[in-house]
């Protein structure tokens, strides 16, 4: 994918060049990282995460768009969205909007407790602060946006399925980011890639990505552009969307950390 055309941006006694990751704005990042953690979250990091959502739904979209194609159809439904996590197994992200939506129901599997008795699923939190469920319909206009780039439609409940796929993804995002920070590197994987048996070979990591996953530079309290990245390759295993999210995220970030 090609980058945006970068713009300049102000806040602050320098002026910075930053690349235009819309749909996904760094204020709402933000109000994202806000529902997870306290610590600070740079300019840069925002960006990075940013791209890294638009860069998995885009994916996301465009697999249904190939299912939509094939039955001559231009307006997505939710089979689409089924097609096309089935077809690419790397689409397989934010799980746990899987026991909210319908279009996942019975797909998950049914569990049963000690006694063999159906575990019901879980409810939505009633909790006053949003959850990434809750807090959904935020993505609603960046999710449109991505779909009308693609030339696509799509009925309410796609929409709505996105949304909460790219709520969720941005969520499991901000609490990986926040344990890298924590413990000083993602050490839980270190360098090792995790991946699905019988998968070929992904293509290998830059040596940033290395050094970014076994250790991180900066203070315990601001989540930086690295401990992004080191998030998404943990939330995306292996194959080709990882790398390509790695790499439109430096992009999307390389003129921004320069300044």
């Amino acid at each position: 994918m090609t980058a945006q055309p970068a713009r300049r941006e102000r806040g602050g006694p320098e002026t910075a060049w930053v690349t235009d990751v819309s749909p996904f704005k760094p204020s709402l990042v933000k109000a994202v990282f806000s529902d997870v953690t306290p610590m600070h979250v740079s300019r840069p990091a925002a960006w990075a995460a940013a791209s890294v959502t638009r860069t998995v739904l885009t994916e996301i979209i465009d697999g249904a768009r190939r299912a939509a194609a094939e039955e001559a159809r231009k307006k997505l439904i939710p089979g689409d969205l089924l097609s096309a996590i089935d077809r690419n197994v790397e689409l397989e992200v934010a799980a746990k909007w899987y026991d909210h939506s319908p279009t996942f129901q019975g797909l998950t599997g049914v569990l049963y407790d000690a006694e063999g008795v159906i575990v019901p699923s879980r409810k939505r939190s009633r909790s006053r602060k949003p959850s990434a469920v809750a807090g959904a319909h935020r993505f609603e206009a960046g999710v449109k946006k991505l779909l009308r780039g693609q030339g696509a439609t799509a009925v309410p409940a796609m929409v709505r399925d996105l949304d909460g796929i790219a709520s969720v993804f941005l969520t499991d995002l901000a609490r990986d980011a926040a344990m890298v920070v924590r413990e000083g590197g993602a050490k839980r994987f270190g360098t090792v890639i995790p991946m699905m048996s019988g998968e070929p070979a992904s293509p290998a990591l830059p040596k940033d990505s290395f050094r970014a996953l076994s250790a991180r530079k900066g203070d315990g309290r601001t989540i930086g552009r690295d401990d992004i990245l080191a998030a998404t390759a943990i939330q995306l295993f292996g194959g080709n969307l990882r790398q390509r999210a790695l790499t439109e995220a430096r992009e999307a970030t390389q003129s921004a950390s320069a300044g």
